[in-house]
């Protein structure tokens, strides 16, 4: 009994480490930032807009499944040579060709309006299809922009939480100096009231994260942990060139080819109305005891002879929708290649303007504040100090907001290729 005890214990002291140890690496996977892509993958998951392009997509293909199919055969019951004068109106006794008849019709469209039919619903499908590019593209750089706006205002809370303690120093030396005898009343109160203009910027920051979250939340479904610190904006996963190139491949030019294919199949199918259609009919004829029963089979075939008001007027009227998409097509894709072009230049613009910023303006912002607070320090006076602080704030403030328009512009490039087009 002792030693199932001994040997026991090393078991249960394994299998705690062990259960330990996986809850370790769960709460660490939990705890991981979340990474703009990351992000991407979670909110496309969870996107109701593409599980509702999803069912279009299912229902347009089963439509198109019975599409060019003949039409159901309809089954006929009657009455013939009825008697309507004389002795004996009305009386189906009366003469001896009064039958009762049941058949059965077909109507068999021409060959060519099915296979126009086939390939309208063929272009549906396709439409369908580049409705849900379109979206999942669309949701792709919404839920993009939504972590964007949550990482650029942790980015600008960063930026005006550095210079906090400067502030406090600030507060801390105007307070020593007027108790000294060396300071005024005036810098102690315009310190404390930078120091609380700087918390109430901090205070709004706060609150914009807060609505940031929620913004990014409406797509993950849950509350947004910590997002990744860093993320490169600098680098598209696609070259410039090939964006500029494959316009037509980019995700809001399908939705216009699928367009023009279905006005495309739409031309083809009025102009099958010009090829006449057929029906077959057959019928059963009883008559009264005695007499033999008839059959009868019948063949017909529509006559288009008018197509000049009517065939003719619906094929001019779907070439002239035709001509119509095609010239919107175009429209639209030199609209694209425009705001392609012109998104790019942004981008770099901002990408030249950050580095500057970054390299430039605000080591010289920070330096020119440090040396004025050490003049301050030294018993020069505090208004170079002030000036120097709101224009490096002011300027902090501008670098997030260059920060905030870079990476948007670079989600509103990075989306446009699907992720099938994408190398």
């Amino acid at each position: 009994m002792l030693s199932m005890r001994l040997t026991r214990r090393p078991m249960v002291a394994g299998l705690a480490l062990l259960l330990g140890g996986a809850m370790a690496v769960a709460a660490f996977a939990a705890e991981a930032p979340l990474t703009l892509e990351a992000a991407v993958q979670e909110g496309l998951a969870r996107a109701p807009q593409l599980e509702a392009r999803a069912a279009d997509a299912t229902a347009v293909r089963e439509e198109a499944a019975r599409t060019g199919q003949l039409p159901d055969p309809v089954l006929t019951f009657g009455l013939a040579n009825v008697p309507v004068t004389g002795p004996g109106a009305f009386s189906l006794r009366s003469d001896e060709m009064t039958e009762r008849t049941v058949g059965v019709m077909q109507a068999i469209p021409s060959r060519s309006a099915r296979r126009a039919e086939r390939a309208l619903a063929s272009a549906r499908i396709g439409a369908a299809q580049a409705e849900g590019v379109v979206a999942a593209q669309s949701v792709r750089e919404r839920i993009a922009d939504a972590w964007i706006e949550l990482w650029a205002v942790e980015r600008q809370r960063t930026l005006l939480a550095e210079l906090h303690d400067e502030a406090s120093l600030a507060a801390r030396l105007a307070q020593a100096r007027l108790h000294g005898g060396e300071g005024s009343a005036v810098d102690a109160l315009a310190t404390r009231a930078e120091l609380a203009t700087l918390d109430n910027r901090l205070a709004a920051v706060d609150a914009d994260r807060t609505a940031a979250q929620a913004g990014l939340q409406r797509w993950l479904g849950v509350s947004p942990g910590a997002l990744a610190a860093t993320q490169d904006f600098s680098r598209l996963p696609v070259q410039a060139e090939r964006l500029l190139t494959g316009i037509d491949q980019q995700a809001p030019l399908q939705a216009w080819a699928a367009r023009e294919q279905l006005a495309r199949a739409t031309l083809d199918r009025a102009r099958a109305a010009r090829h006449p259609d057929w029906s077959v009919s057959a019928s059963y004829g009883r008559r009264a005891p005695g007499l033999s029963d008839m059959v009868m089979l019948e063949v017909g075939v529509s006559l288009p002879l008018f197509t000049r008001n009517r065939q003719d007027r619906g094929i001019s009227a779907s070439q002239a929708q035709w001509d119509a998409v095609q010239a919107d097509h175009e429209d639209a894709r030199r609209a694209q290649r425009e705001a392609v072009a012109r998104a790019l230049a942004a981008w770099q613009g901002w990408e030249q303007q950050i580095a500057r910023y970054r390299q430039t303006l605000l080591p010289l912002a920070r330096d020119r504040a440090h040396i004025a607070l050490a003049g301050y320090r030294g018993g020069g006076p505090l208004q170079p100090w002030l000036d120097a602080r709101r224009a490096e704030i002011e300027l902090r403030l501008s670098y997030a907001d260059a920060l905030a328009a870079h990476a948007r512009l670079w989600a509103s490039l990075a989306y446009l290729l699907p992720p099938e087009v994408t190398p």
